[in-house]
């Protein structure tokens, strides 16, 4: 299972639902991170309002910092390994990234009775 580490920009949550104006964006990504966390990868969120150490921390994410300033936010790190910067990216993205299935397959029941379970109706 992968490890995802994402650097957000100072918010006040990680939804960003408590502001005035709600970016759909955040509620969305928040829902793809629980689909990953659902898909048993270890899954990591800071805010650099209230997790700046964790920021300098991390060599990668601090020399972009340095470089780029807090435009290359939102940072998704897959495995230490940075896979997107400055926008927050799809869950196929985020699937593909981690080799996560985007598609579970739906279990077919299956009868005693065969595929109709003896209604006779297929």
């Amino acid at each position: 299972m992968s490890e995802v580490l994402v650097f957000d920009r100072a918010m006040c949550c990680s939804t960003g639902v408590c502001g005035p104006q709600v970016d759909p964006v955040l509620p969305r990504f928040a829902a793809d991170l629980e689909w990953l966390k659902e898909q048993g990868h270890s899954v990591t969120r800071f805010n650099l309002a209230h997790d700046a150490a964790e920021y300098a921390a991390h060599e990668r994410v601090q020399k972009l910092l340095s470089s780029e300033g807090t435009d290359c936010l939102p940072l998704i790190l897959v495995d230490g390994q940075v896979v997107s910067r400055s926008e927050y990216p799809q869950r196929e993205n985020l699937a593909l990234w981690t080799d996560s299935p985007l598609k579970q397959k739906p279990a077919l029941p299956i009868s005693n009775d065969g595929c109709c379970g003896g209604s006779g109706c297929c």
